[in-house]
């Protein structure tokens, strides 16, 4: 006898670089979540990506007794060979399963819009966003990366303040609040961002200063100047001002109050912002 789409089990992932959110659903129903380790699968082999994400993912009982229907897999990397990369990595773990692998942007999508049209935004380390029409992307802008983009992340934020810092343009006060919090060195800053690896993660660690200070004149209009930027070089791109703006990431959510100024100074309209997607994608797919 066929399975209905109501007793089917499901494993849902929202998948980083550094870590990955994983989701049991039967029924309709999340019935237990994990959290892994993360991967690049642009970078990663499928015989690796089984061995060190699949194996910390079966470690949690419950995924490991189940025997899933489906796999949906949205991640970081998920684009060209990454997508094989995780389709082989993911059979290797549940061989009767269909996986399903897409992009983390498409993930953000679903889990922010559902089935209505939208712009989609993600606003971590690193930025992102997508016009979504009738379940899908339809345009997207390139991030480019925090060296030539990435508006509003955490990483240009923190550049941002490390400039503002490290070049003494705003006042002693905050110049004193940050030698208190983190007393680090300009030679320590310019060691950590041009001669060691994921200068991205480093930049975007300091933005609970920027979170802590908020309300300091300086602060305040870097952050809403930032997600200006953001709105400016990106959502305008798509020419859907009627539409309305979703967000997920870190960024988005401790900076709320600041990205809902810089929209609405554009004439766009915030709907919604998620700390973090899974939740979103378990409704959408305890909906289809």
């Amino acid at each position: 006898m066929a399975t209905t789409l109501s007793e089917e089990t499901i494993w849902i992932a929202d998948g980083g670089s550094t870590k990955a959110q994983w989701a049991l659903m039967q029924a309709g129903r999340c019935v237990a979540t994990a959290t892994t380790i993360g991967v690049n699968p642009l970078l990663t082999d499928a015989a690796s990506i089984a061995t060190g994400m699949g194996a910390a993912l079966l470690a949690h009982e419950a995924f490991a007794k189940s025997q899933p229907h489906h796999i949906y897999y949205y991640g970081a990397g998920c684009i060209h060979q990454g997508i094989d990369h995780m389709q082989q990595a993911l059979l290797t773990l549940r061989s009767e399963a269909t996986v399903h692998v897409a992009s983390d942007m498409l993930g953000a999508a679903r889990a922010l819009c559902g089935q209505h049209d939208g712009i989609a935004c993600i606003l971590g380390t690193g930025s992102n966003s997508a016009l979504y029409i009738k379940g899908e992307i339809a345009d997207q802008v390139s991030p480019l990366g925090y060296i030539l983009g990435d508006e509003g992340s955490g990483a240009v934020l923190g550049k941002l303040l490390l400039n503002a810092i490290l070049k003494r343009r705003w006042p002693a006060k905050l110049l004193q609040a940050f030698d208190a919090a983190y007393g680090t060195t300009q030679a320590e800053v310019i060691q950590h961002v041009y001669r060691e690896p994921a200068a991205n993660r480093y930049l975007g660690s300091f933005t609970p200063f920027l979170a802590a200070h908020r309300h300091e004149p300086e602060v305040h209009r870097l952050l809403v100047e930032e997600f200006g930027r953001f709105i400016d070089h990106n959502l305008r791109h798509y020419q859907r001002p009627d539409l309305p703006l979703h967000f997920t990431g870190s960024i988005a959510h401790h900076f709320q109050a600041e990205l809902v100024e810089a929209a609405t100074e554009r004439g766009f309209t915030v709907a919604q912002v998620l700390q973090a997607p899974l939740a979103g994608l378990c409704r959408y797919h305890a909906a289809t």
